[in-house]
């Protein structure tokens, strides 16, 4: 195991010299799945052997970088997470003159558009602009096109009616026998970019900030470094909504405060 331990510390260490990501404080289980799976296709006996690929053929450092990009998402995941945004924070936005979101690790962007839908319906989304962002600039593409395998519809319009739709959801964009596109309108709401939540900084202030699902993949050092992070991105009283399986540690970062402890959306405190 030491050896093993080595053998990753280096990998990730050139991964970062040659790319600039940084997934050394990542969970290590985590991240080892995806060597150990990488090194099984490759047909690789140790990551010292697929460091040595990386660092010398470029193909494999894209191969790698895909592997440790996350991508699992879907529309209006945990639907009573959207159910409880929409009761009980969207009454404190409709009080702004205008609106920032940031979707932080969107993926391929179907938290975005859940978001986008879900402004429009209550009558907020013309003064709303919704930043997603994630590290993965493949995903980013596929992201900005709006389109989504029809096979998964089903599940998608299952989650909005349980998150309080209160149209057909079908409404939202238009078919082949393949793919559902949707429609432009909504996806103007949306600006895509780059960010990677490990090295990068702040680049707004907003008033909501959503990254569901991402911090359970990072060890407690980078998780408190990411909250931090969005802390100083939030405006006060801005939300920050996480993951069914995450949550925010109040006695480290004390400028939060329960909200909706269920739904595991918490709020920044006024400044005293």
């Amino acid at each position: 195991m030491e050896t093993q331990d080595l053998e990753l510390d280096l990998f990730l260490t050139a991964v970062y010299r040659l790319s600039g990501f940084d997934f050394r404080k990542y969970m290590k289980s985590s991240i080892l799945r995806r060597v150990e799976n990488r090194l099984r296709l490759e047909g690789l006996k140790n990551i010292t052997q697929l460091t040595e690929q990386v660092v010398h053929h470029e193909v494999f450092l894209k191969k790698v970088l895909d592997d440790f990009s996350i991508n699992v998402t879907e529309m209006f995941r945990d639907p009573s997470f959207f159910l409880s945004f929409r009761e009980k924070v969207i009454p404190r936005l409709k009080e702004l003159p205008e609106i920032r979101i940031w979707h932080a690790g969107c993926s391929s962007g179907e938290e975005a558009y859940s978001m986008a839908i879900l402004l429009e319906e209550e009558g907020i989304g013309h003064k709303a602009k919704i930043y997603a962002t994630d590290m993965n600039e493949k995903i980013l593409e596929k992201a900005q096109k709006g389109i989504i395998p029809l096979s998964k519809m089903k599940t998608y319009t299952k989650n909005y009616m349980q998150a309080g739709g209160i149209k057909a959801f079908s409404e939202y964009y238009h078919s082949d026998h393949q793919f559902a596109y949707f429609k432009e309108g909504l996806l103007d709401r949306i600006v895509f970019a780059q960010h990677n939540l490990v090295t990068d900084v702040s680049f707004n202030e907003f008033h909501i900030i959503i990254c569901r699902n991402v911090l359970i993949y990072f060890n407690l050092e980078l998780q408190y470094n990411v909250i931090e992070l969005f802390q100083e991105s939030l405006g006060t009283n801005g939300f920050l909504g996480l993951g069914s399986k995450e949550a925010l540690r109040l006695d480290a970062h004390p400028d939060f405060e329960e909200f909706d402890i269920y739904n595991k959306i918490y709020q920044k405190k006024a400044e005293s």
